[in-house]
């Protein structure tokens, strides 16, 4: 997974402040993502690290397509005036085991295995299935879309409302 890091570290009283401005300064960052044949796919602040997460559905993320992302959004950044102290901006792809952070995501990835984590919502049990993911239906909200994943020793078809899945990420398969 190509990784293009720029900065250092910062102090956690500002990092809350810069957490605040991520959606704000979010548009930008996919329009850069955008003008160089990418998708923002994920942008998080954590430990003073600003991760933004950049995918190609046509032959995926190279180191280049990384570095100049990441020259460009720093360059933004330190025009928007983000975080008023250090940080660390990383650029990556999403990896071969991706995360699915939105239900347009696992309709992208209907057929491929996954590991979906969640909580039963009758009783708040934590469970976890690796299988397939078979279908996707969407509802009112992002929250109320409902995937469906067939488990991949049983055959059970287990269905979980997104609001539910605490983590969803594809599984490796060579």
């Amino acid at each position: 997974m190509p990784t293009f890091f720029v900065g250092a570290e910062t102090t956690t009283s500002t990092m809350t402040q810069a957490t605040s401005r991520i959606a704000e300064l979010r548009p930008e960052l996919e329009q850069i993502a955008a003008a160089n044949g990418c998708e923002l796919v994920h942008v998080e602040l954590k430990g003073g690290v600003l991760r933004l997460i950049l995918d190609k559905p046509e032959g995926g993320v190279t180191l280049a397509d990384c570095e100049v992302v990441s020259k460009q959004s720093s360059a933004y950044l330190d025009v928007a005036d983000f975080g008023r102290s250090r940080y660390v901006l990383e650029v990556s792809s999403p990896g071969l085991d991706r995360e699915l952070y939105k239900p347009a995501d696992v309709e992208r990835f209907l057929g491929r295995l996954a590991r979906v984590a969640f909580t039963e919502p009758e009783g708040g049990k934590k469970k976890t299935i690796v299988g397939r993911l078979q279908e996707l239906h969407p509802g009112e909200s992002e929250g109320e879309a409902r995937v469906v994943v067939t488990d991949d020793k049983t055959g059970e078809r287990t269905e979980v409302l997104w609001k539910d899945i605490r983590n969803a990420r594809l599984e490796i398969e060579l």
